[in-house]
């Protein structure tokens, strides 16, 4: 994961290591922004009724640029001083961070809604998968084409 060269869009990652919500902060920090709005997303132990033990994570070859471009959209469409997005590959546990957004602003509003949009359009348009293993013995690919 690096740090991304431009003022709004400040960190940008994939990666295989555990994610650390204090380096997204860290990313944020400045001392204009008076909001700070934090999503992170953890794995659960439970989806759909049915038990997980674990799940794994992968990513398309061209996930990392496209996680820019709505990276990119996001700090274009709101009023945001600062945005960061990182996201975790490969084995995860219960309770990992699988995900962390944040997004910082002047005010609290375009923070909240900057980070809502940056969540869901990251689910939604970047072509990252993951494989659930549940308790019973069965497995599932969510977001896989």
């Amino acid at each position: 994961m690096s740090p991304v060269n431009d003022d709004v869009v400040r960190l940008v990652g994939i990666q295989d290591t555990p994610l650390s919500v204090d380096e997204v902060l860290k990313s944020l920090d400045d001392a204009g922004s008076g909001g700070l709005v934090l999503f992170v997303g953890r794995v659960r132990d439970h989806d759909s009724g049915k038990g997980v033990t674990g799940l794994a994570y992968s990513a398309h070859p061209t996930a990392l640029d496209r996680l820019r471009d709505v990276c990119a959209r996001v700090a274009e469409e709101y009023d945001v001083t600062g945005l960061a997005a990182v996201h975790r590959v490969g084995d995860l546990a219960i309770g990992d961070l699988a995900v962390v957004v944040a997004t910082t602003a002047a005010h609290r509003g375009s923070s909240f809604d900057a980070s809502r949009a940056l969540i869901d359009t990251l689910k939604a348009e970047v072509p990252i998968w993951k494989h659930q293993l549940f308790t019973d013995g069965t497995e599932e690919w969510v977001g896989a084409p």
